[in-house]
């Protein structure tokens, strides 16, 4: 199981926070309607603090791609995901999520949140596998984690417009109708595409495995 942990960046920060809340569960909902692969839908928990399931690792990574890419400036996301078994404590509010899987989740949002204080200040996606899980899966989790980087380093240099833009891209939406949607000229969505290396995130997006039909 894939276990998601969000939180929003500097949530403290925004000058509407019950907005900025809006705005994130228009775009998982948006994000769903697109690519409909979470066996959980991400939905707030406490805090600035959102959950979710998937079941498989190419189908998160696609959906919360195309998370971020909808969300509109200047609310962004952290995503930690874990690798591993997941399951709930029934209590008296109903039930807690607990596992391997959330404790893998845990350890990721916390390792992208030093790395882009520190070393990579556009990292918003970790993967971390339980420590039970194979050497097989923490070998993938190495390579996604690189991938994931790069992605992420393009995505955090887009304008609000690219984003949307890309979110068409990975919906299989034409640069036409693109361009029809956004009230601007092919060209001028052909030359935002292009100056982004919009085309690499794209592509990646497809070859996650999860397919957008058309």
């Amino acid at each position: 199981m894939i276990a998601v942990i969000a939180d929003i960046v500097g949530s403290r920060k925004l000058a509407d926070r019950e907005g900025a809340q809006r705005e994130i569960e228009n775009a998982i909902a948006r994000a769903q309607r697109t690519l409909p692969v979470a066996d959980r839908m991400l939905a707030a928990t406490v805090g600035d603090e959102l959950q979710g399931v998937y079941l498989a690792l190419g189908d998160a990574l696609a959906s919360l791609l195309l998370v971020q890419l909808e969300l509109p400036d200047p609310i962004s996301c952290r995503f930690g995901i874990g690798i591993g078994a997941v399951r709930t404590v029934p209590s008296g509010e109903g039930e807690i999520p607990e596992g391997p899987g959330w404790w893998a989740a845990r350890e990721a949002i916390d390792l992208v949140h030093s790395k882009q204080q520190r070393t990579a200040p556009t990292a918003r996606t970790w993967i971390v596998a339980a420590p039970e899980e194979d050497g097989h899966m923490h070998d993938a989790v190495r390579l996604a984690n690189a991938y994931l980087l790069a992605r992420d380093q393009l995505v955090g240099t887009m304008s609000e417009r690219t984003r949307r833009l890309v979110a068409g891209r990975c919906a299989r939406l034409t640069q036409r109708e693109l361009a029809e949607r956004e009230g601007i000229t092919q060209s001028a969505v052909s030359q935002a595409l292009t100056t982004a290396g919009a085309a690499a995130v794209v592509e990646g997006f497809h070859a996650l495995g999860a397919g957008v039909p058309r």
